[in-house]
């Protein structure tokens, strides 16, 4: 019975989930951010040089 209350009464697990939850949030928001300023880039850059190429 001792061991039972121990265990549920231990939050290690929840705070590494909630860590790991964090961590996919930041990469969910950088591959976003990424993607957004990649496509904006490669219209600035490569636009006017395939532009010059009849």
């Amino acid at each position: 019975m001792r061991r039972l209350r121990q265990f549920l009464s231990d939050e290690q697990g929840a705070t590494v989930i909630e860590y790991c939850f964090i961590a996919c949030m930041i990469s969910v928001l950088i591959v976003a951010g990424v993607t957004a300023i990649g496509g904006n880039l490669q219209t600035k850059f490569l636009g006017p040089l395939a532009n010059g190429f009849p």
